[in-house]
């Protein structure tokens, strides 16, 4: 092996060590600070749970909406070229990189206009009820799914959509049995990828909706409302069902992309 490739295989293999060092101190300190008895019966007070369910059940609806419009969306770009495609590309890219408070001080701002305080006193409360989780949560879901789908569509040979369209198929036809059958993985990688970022939220979902316990309190935010209040057990089990839920949603993004290459 040469000295610059030997040098470089070192860099490579520190960085991934220091990396995995990282990523498993976390994993132990969790579990040598309050050990695993008390995270596990903190699992079962009712506040606790209340959390866990509310934010399993935002987060999916959150990320389901999201790829109803993620799709439509993802596939224009993928497919279409269009003027001032690139400035609505990179505007669709705003919520990734902005800050989740920035984003959930924004939505508050909205509902505090004349057209959002219509919204709020005649069809749907959004400012610190359950209805602003999701909306937050669709937002922050929303962008990573069209960045995501968009490479999925590009990654289709746009060849096969043309024989499809020579067959007799039309455009929602070609849609429907050719160019989703095929971007399944990314659909659902999509999916998993949003619902995971959904429920991690912590920012924009505590900006908007606030952390009312046992009324708007998610996982993210139940971990700040029980460390603040000395519930320190409460806080951990809530950390270690976080990160569960994380490496769960890694994985699976990992096996979808092995088996595609496979």
């Amino acid at each position: 092996m040469r000295p610059g490739a030997a040098l470089h295989a070192t860099w490579l293999i520190a960085g991934l060590g220091l990396a995995l060092a990282l990523v498993l101190a976390m994993l132990a300190s969790q579990v040598a600070f309050a050990g695993t008895a008390a995270p596990l019966a903190a699992l079962a007070e009712p506040d606790v749970r209340a959390a866990i369910r509310l934010s399993l059940v935002c987060a999916t609806i959150a990320a389901g909406l999201a790829m109803v419009v993620a799709i439509p969306s993802a596939f224009v770009l993928a497919r279409w070229r269009f003027r001032g495609r690139v400035l609505i590309d990179a505007l669709l890219d705003v919520p990734i990189i902005l800050s989740p408070v920035a984003i959930g001080m924004t939505l508050l701002l909205v509902f505090r206009s004349g057209p959002g305080q219509w919204i709020e006193s005649h069809v749907l409360r959004f400012v610190f009820e359950v209805p602003g989780i999701i909306l937050a949560q669709f937002i922050i879901a929303l962008a990573l799914q069209i960045r995501v789908l968009k490479a999925a569509f590009e990654s289709i040979d746009p060849r096969l959509e043309l024989v499809a369209r020579y067959l007799g198929c039309g455009p929602w036809g070609v849609l429907r049995r050719v160019t989703l059958p095929l971007a399944r993985p990314g659909l659902i990688a999509a999916f998993v990828l949003g619902w995971g970022r959904a429920i991690g939220d912590y920012g924009a979902t505590v900006t908007i909706a606030g952390t009312v316990r046992g009324k708007t309190d998610t996982i993210p935010t139940a971990i700040v409302l029980n460390w603040t209040s000395i519930r320190i057990e409460a806080a951990v089990a809530l950390v270690m069902v976080l990160t569960v839920i994380a490496l769960l949603v890694l994985l699976t993004v990992r096996l979808i992309a092995g088996g595609r290459r496979a």
